[in-house]
């Protein structure tokens, strides 16, 4: 039923050029879907600042519903000086893992409402605040099935070690440290 109320809306992509690569949001007019980072550019031009430390429309469809243009603006604001995005509206989430009080959506929610920029939360303490103490696991896992990244913080996610772990099903370890220090400067 979820999966049917997603495949009924219109949605649109846009495509963005950030420090981490190209990003394509996707959504319709109740809300974003996804947000894909494709991770095509070279680390080393990810470093420093420069015309990478910023985030521009590469592609956009024409007409978009405003929760798309305000993901963009976030977005925008998120890679120039992440502080800003504190004072701006998050777009809505319009995605079926995002729904319900199934355990995924609320370790999400619970993530997005209470780790804040600059903070990190290890995936036992997050087990914690969603719930279910014992849910270790199920953490990494929601982690992983993350529609939203970016918007819904779990590069903030780590170990309860202090070590930064995996993003991205591992591809991305990487793209979570620099966002773990870019949101600390």
């Amino acid at each position: 039923m979820k999966k049917l109320r997603e495949s009924q809306c219109t949605q649109k992509t846009i495509s963005l050029l950030s420090p981490l690569g190209t990003i394509q949001v996707s959504g319709c007019e109740n809300g974003v879907h996804t947000i894909r980072i494709l991770m095509d550019v070279a680390p080393a031009e990810r470093s420093g600042a420069g015309p990478l430390s910023c985030c521009v429309v590469n592609d956009s469809p024409g007409e978009t519903s405003p929760q798309l243009q305000r993901c963009v603006q976030w977005l925008q604001a998120y890679f120039s000086s992440p502080r800003t995005t504190g004072t701006l509206p998050l777009p809505a989430l319009h995605h079926p893992a995002l729904q319900g009080d199934a355990f995924t959506s609320r370790v999400l929610h619970t993530l997005l409402r209470d780790v804040k920029l600059g903070e990190t939360v290890s995936y036992k303490r997050l087990a914690e605040m969603a719930g279910n103490p014992r849910a270790v696991r199920a953490v990494g896992g929601a982690m992983r099935k993350n529609p939203v990244p970016l918007l819904i913080p779990c590069h903030r996610v780590i170990s309860s070690s202090g070590q930064s772990g995996p993003y991205m099903g591992g591809k991305g370890d990487h793209l979570k440290q620099w966002l773990l220090t870019h949101e600390s400067q």
